[in-house]
């Protein structure tokens, strides 16, 4: 009994972290957080080209350049 609570001590953020992913294959909602993340990438990728135009526009100017 000692050894499984010492077990479960141990690995309680790991079983857990199990438990989430079978659920969420489960239910299949790796598809809603995929998007989720692609939406939010996008919006960071759109945020820092605002802010840095004159950079960016730098940048790809070189990486067209080069081809």
């Amino acid at each position: 009994m000692e050894d499984v609570k010492k077990f479960l001590s141990k690995y309680c953020g790991a079983i857990i972290g199990i438990i989430i992913a079978i659920v969420i294959l489960a239910t299949r909602l790796y598809d809603l957080i995929i998007g989720v993340l692609v939406v939010l990438a996008g919006a960071f990728i759109g945020n820092y080209v605002q802010q840095n135009k004159d950079d960016v526009k730098t940048k790809l100017k070189r990486w067209i350049d080069k081809m």
